[in-house]
């Protein structure tokens, strides 16, 4: 996946709690294949009334903010269940930081297995970038390196897991990171066996 170090965007508010991963991808877009894609369907439902018109009042679809790549929204994001495919959408519609004050541990792990920032703020943080946000289109800047959201002349910290954030500046997946410590697994493997010689299979007759 491609690096994540300091990301300078356009922001979107979504100034909602508990989004779910039913909702940012419905179930029965999820018969599509990876290589379609999934942005067209993120947050379909919201995004519609009744009649599968696209709404006016919601930030997403203002034409203004088309190409985002930060999203803003309230606590438990990601919630529910399990599907990867949450964060699939979230980045094949552009985004590439989603900043809330908590989130669903799955979606979370998931949006960083795909190169996605889940950046954790406090709530009244949280509510001061919606309301920036929400007076018109704008940037912030995300710095993984210093852990901070720029918002005009506000600096707001946020949190990640040390793993996390290790992985997203490297652009490394799981594999990489359990490479990155390749000589002191190879050490241990060598310390062991001189050790406990006797726990080791037996060479084949």
């Amino acid at each position: 996946m491609d690096k994540f170090d300091r990301l300078t965007a356009p922001a979107c508010p979504l100034p909602v709690s508990n989004v779910d991963t039913d909702q940012l991808i419905p179930a029965r877009f999820m018969k599509r294949t990876r290589a379609q894609g999934y942005g067209e369907q993120l947050l379909h439902d919201l995004r519609r009334d009744g009649q599968g018109t696209l709404r006016t009042d919601l930030a997403l679809n203002d034409p203004a903010r088309a190409g985002a790549r930060i999203l803003v929204a309230r606590r438990n994001f990601g919630g529910g269940s399990s599907r990867e495919a949450a964060a699939y959408a979230l980045v094949d519609a552009g985004f590439r930081c989603v900043i809330a004050p908590s989130f669903g541990d799955i979606f979370a792990a998931n949006a960083v297995n795909n190169g996605l920032v889940p950046a954790r703020i406090g709530e009244a943080e949280a509510e001061d970038l919606l309301a920036r946000l929400a007076e018109g289109p704008g940037e912030l800047t995300v710095d993984l390196e210093t852990c901070t959201i720029v918002a005009g002349n506000r600096s707001i910290p946020f949190t990640i897991a040390p793993t996390w954030r290790t992985r997203l500046l490297n652009g490394w997946d799981d594999i990489q990171l359990t490479l990155a410590h390749q000589r002191e697994i190879a050490a241990f493997a060598a310390a062991r066996a001189a050790a406990f010689p006797w726990s080791l299979p037996g060479l084949p007759d």
